[in-house]
């Protein structure tokens, strides 16, 4: 009985507080229905991936797999298995490796003190994040072009022939993660620099009168501020581990390099669009989604006994 009087108590608490801020509730509804649509209701599209899916009868009039997990065992024994998940992890934890950049550059930026010349630094940097990823990969092929490009005349000049690193399968990963670092690090360093720009003033004054040095102030002011927001950050990239990008990675790929860029997200659109097999597609993209969910609830709880840094 006092639980049950306990929940209706909260129940009436919610909505009094609803009627009490009903504007803001209302100013929220666009969002929530865009999120329900969008979003959830597109969820159960998911049961393609059980099913043995035509587009004439529709998702709920298609037949049933037997068995039900057809397609994940399909997708297990094929040979292409081993080698999408390697690379999708080889190139995501490649990236993760180079995850303190936009935190070493915000620290940098902070450390500024020409207001001018640090504006025209952080626009430089925030720049290449609105080139679009075709245009940055045109960029990479004509600088790199072994007969044609920047890098094959400065090889030309020093007397020998220039590498065709846009069709080498050992250099895809350095030249997807490196070139995703000079076009994304500035404008990840955003979130890093608004949360030092929170740190209170009194810290540095103390700091100086203390006789630290700058780097000191960086390892004993700075840091500690950033770090709960360095692992908000980290803990998102793992949910998203078997997600890397599609439109960069298959524009990148040829047929010389195929055997390290071809991943899940590539593999799932040659499989599902190009060749029309929508379940086996969209069973392939469901179990990434589930295996980055489970990183996300492990590494989140890791993080929360570690840190008391946490999503939630």
């Amino acid at each position: 009985m006092k639980r049950l009087k306990g929940r209706d108590e909260n129940q009436a608490g919610l909505w009094l507080r609803i009627r009490r801020n009903w504007g803001l509730y209302l100013m929220l509804l666009p969002a929530l229905v865009l999120l329900l649509c969008f979003t959830y209701r597109p969820m159960y599209g998911v049961l393609i991936a059980f099913k043995e899916y035509k587009a004439s009868n529709g998702i709920l009039g298609s037949a049933w797999a037997d068995p039900w997990f057809k397609y994940f065992k399909k997708f297990f024994d094929s040979f292409q298995f081993g080698t999408t998940i390697r690379n999708t992890l080889v190139i995501t934890l490649y990236g993760l490796l180079v995850f303190p950049v936009p935190v070493i550059l915000a620290l940098g930026i902070n450390q500024m003190r020409d207001g001018r010349y640090r504006k025209v630094f952080q626009t430089v940097t925030y720049m290449p994040h609105f080139i679009s990823t075709v245009v940055i990969v045109g960029l990479i092929t004509l600088l790199l072009s072994p007969g044609s490009g920047v890098f094959g005349a400065i090889c030309n000049l020093l007397g020998f022939e220039a590498p065709n690193l846009m069709g080498s399968a050992g250099a895809f990963k350095h030249l997807y993660v490196w070139t995703d670092v000079w076009q994304h690090a500035g404008w990840d360093s955003i979130i890093y620099i608004a949360a030092l720009s929170g740190v209170d003033p009194s810290l540095y004054e103390a700091a100086t009168v203390d006789g630290a040095t700058n780097l000191q102030k960086i390892r004993h002011v700075d840091i500690p501020m950033l770090l709960p927001t360095a692992v908000i950050m980290l803990i998102m990239r793992m949910g998203n581990l078997m997600s890397l990008g599609f439109e960069k990675v298959y524009l990148m790929q040829n047929d010389l390099n195929l055997s390290s860029s071809e991943v899940i997200s590539t593999y799932v659109y040659k499989i599902g669009v190009i060749n029309t097999q929508y379940s086996y597609s969209a069973a392939i993209n469901l179990f990434s989604t589930i295996v980055n969910f489970v990183l996300l609830i492990l590494v989140n709880k890791i993080s929360k006994r570690l840190s008391e840094n946490s999503l939630w």
